[in-house]
């Protein structure tokens, strides 16, 4: 069985990780850069960027907007924390974002432990993150929660037992989440690769082979029915 396999079996349907929203709330959202309508929009503002959103969900009487799994993104150039580590622009997402509400309840969709969590205070990055480890069925491998509130990694502990369902943090402020429009980043990570309370959600073109495969489709576990299961790079 592939480690693809291994996610798809884990849940049986749509499995809920925000608020108290259904599988018909959800609004495929796309923040490429072929999305000609970003032209228009100040992707260096967060409330700019918050405002564009709501206008999508309001047209579309949905409640939250979700995508970017493999994305290519403009939105990374404002910060040099995309760009000083490698020679290539990071600019490609390797998670899945879903956009909602400050505050919003996050769950955990699966059961498992604390594995670390940081306050990632550079601009344009995670702000407060969580990442939990998840060992089933003598598999082990990770999750990761990104631009979050900083009272959700207020009293967390290394180690503490998390059950599938179970509330673990909400979403931030744009103040405090890395200065973004309030949503969750929630990526798979195959190995972490020793690294605590943070990961890379972005890579450069040069190293997307690896990072395809060690941080697949998040969608495989959420089972998102609007969002296309398609790995391809959007460009």
């Amino acid at each position: 069985m592939t480690f693809t396999e291994y996610l798809k079996q884990l849940t049986a349907g749509f499995t809920p990780i925000l608020g108290d929203l259904k599988a018909e709330d959800y609004l495929p959202l796309d923040l490429s850069v072929s999305n000609k309508g970003l032209a228009k929009v100040d992707l260096t503002s967060p409330q700019a960027m918050q405002d564009y959103i709501q206008q999508q969900l309001q047209s579309s009487d949905k409640r939250v907007a979700v995508g970017g799994y493999l994305e290519k993104r403009n939105l990374y150039r404002r910060s040099e924390h995309f760009s000083k580590q490698t020679i290539e622009d990071r600019d490609i997402h390797i998670g899945l974002d879903l956009w909602a509400s400050a505050y919003t309840a996050v769950f955990s969709p699966l059961a498992g432990e604390v594995h670390s969590f940081q306050n990632n205070t550079n601009f344009g990055d995670y702000g407060p993150t969580i990442i939990l480890k998840h060992s089933i069925n003598e598999v082990e491998f990770y999750t990761l929660y990104g631009h979050l509130s900083l009272a959700s990694i207020e009293d967390l502990k290394v180690g503490k037992h998390v059950a599938a369902g179970q509330k673990i943090a909400e979403l931030g402020e744009a103040e405090v989440n890395g200065d973004y429009a309030p949503h969750l980043h929630f990526q798979l990570i195959k190995d972490i690769e020793q690294k605590t309370g943070d990961y890379p959600g972005v890579c450069s073109i040069e190293n997307l082979d690896f990072y395809r495969k060690n941080c697949p489709d998040p969608n495989l576990l959420l089972k998102i029915t609007s969002l296309s299961s398609s790995q391809r790079l959007k460009q």
